[in-house]
């Protein structure tokens, strides 16, 4: 009841000077709206990120050439391409815990039909390369694993591709040529737009991979082996299982490969995305640190404004803890108040900004409670020395205060 009561005196002493209230609050609200705004931009661009990563397949173990070393020359990723069909074989066959694999081949390549040309990527694949980058056909059909093992010429396209080159018309059926070779086209890929690394994922042709080494390429080594393992916590121990067996196909030497997982590229990729965000959340947090200071200085003023009040209540019975806990009280109360003011116009202000840029945003409920309770803490700790010097003033003196 007497926390009740002083809580409406402090209200009133507030109301009595309303602007300057206001004006007081502005700075924790405009530092808790900041704060949420800057937070919510942040982990909408992770999320992003996190969502174009995703889009790459999920649980994925990617085997590269490189680590080349021969004759006191030594080199890194892609410095020597040395992984063989044998490997990936061998990968599918004696480790536990993978459940698709896929041989790959990239290249670019200039490719005609229908009277127009379009440069774009070659890929060579396993069947199985839909389930693990989860992607599907949505006219036609994949190629079989017997055009696979046949080497046909046989493809499966991107829309990018279908847009460039069959515009209007159904390319089901369609024969086009890479490299002068005519390769007919089964399926028709679902639209996945652009990856993290701005790569265009539907501008691709999806050829057989032993077509591809067969036919183009002309050689028997791999671009690499992507690998999907049963499960995230599978990773660790199939990566590991994985290094082991190639090393141990190259008798000990030199490892002439790299073994990398989804999971290290996604650490890597938000990374930076985390940095920013708390760098943009402490530089917002600085203006709540302001409207802090502002409160404190306020309420000085207030104190020497209210002197001879002070003295009165002093003077009739009043104990200084009921003067500390009355200004103390005061200074929560605006601070609470420019919390509440600053939440909704930080989740409005970052709704805007999302609706103005196309920028996403995902408003984060522990921004929001950290905000609320870091204003409240601002309150009593700014507001405390003001309240300590007003509980401490002598009655006598404060009375004849003019």
């Amino acid at each position: 009841m007497r926390l009740l009561s002083t809580i409406k005196v402090a209200l009133r002493a507030l109301r009595r000077n309303a602007l300057r209230s206001v004006l007081t609050a502005l700075g924790i609200i405009i530092g808790v709206a900041a704060v949420i705004a800057m937070v919510s931009i942040g982990n909408g661009a992770k999320s992003q990120v996190e969502s174009s990563i995703a889009s790459l397949g999920q649980n994925i173990i990617s085997v590269f050439p490189g680590n080349f070393t021969a004759g006191g020359v030594r080199g890194g990723f892609g410095t020597a391409s040395t992984l063989t069909v044998e490997d990936a074989l061998a990968i599918r066959n004696e480790v536990a815990g993978v459940v698709n694999l896929s041989p790959e081949m990239q290249d670019r390549a200039q490719i005609l039909a229908n009277g127009l040309n379009w440069n774009t990527r070659i890929q060579g694949e396993d069947i199985s390369i839909l389930d693990i980058r989860i992607w599907s056909v949505v006219e036609g059909a994949m190629f079989t694993e017997a055009e696979v093992r046949s080497a046909a010429k046989v493809c499966v396209i991107g829309k990018t591709v279908a847009d460039q080159l069959f515009q209007g018309m159904d390319p089901i059926g369609q024969t086009l040529r890479i490299r002068n070779i005519p390769f007919k086209i089964t399926g028709l890929l679902a639209s996945k737009g652009f990856n993290y690394f701005g790569q265009d994922q539907d501008d691709t042709v999806i050829i057989p991979f032993t077509s591809h080494l067969k036919r183009l390429a002309r050689r028997p080594f791999l671009n690499s082996i992507v690998i999907q393992a049963t499960a995230p916590e599978q990773m660790a121990r199939i990566q590991q299982d994985i290094t082991d067996l190639l090393q141990q196909r190259r008798n000990g030497k030199e490892p002439d490969f790299t073994v990398r997982n989804q999971q290290e590229l996604a650490e890597a990729a938000t990374a930076t995305t985390k940095t920013m965000t708390l760098l943009l959340g402490a530089i917002a947090g600085v203006s709540l640190v302001v409207g802090g200071i502002g409160i404190m200085n306020i309420m000085l003023v207030s104190v020497t404004e209210r002197t001879r009040e002070i003295g009165i209540r002093l003077a009739v019975g009043a104990h200084g803890s009921d003067v500390l806990l009355q200004f103390l009280t005061e200074a929560i109360v605006l601070s609470i108040m420019g919390g509440a003011l600053g939440i909704l116009l930080g989740i409005g202000s970052s709704q805007l900004i999302s609706r103005l840029n196309n920028w996403p945003v995902l408003v984060s409920p522990t921004a929001v409670l950290g905000s609320f309770v870091f204003s409240a803490v601002i309150g009593v700790f700014f507001g405390f020395y003001p309240a300590r010097k007003a509980a401490e003033l002598d009655p006598i003196e404060a009375l004849r205060y003019e």
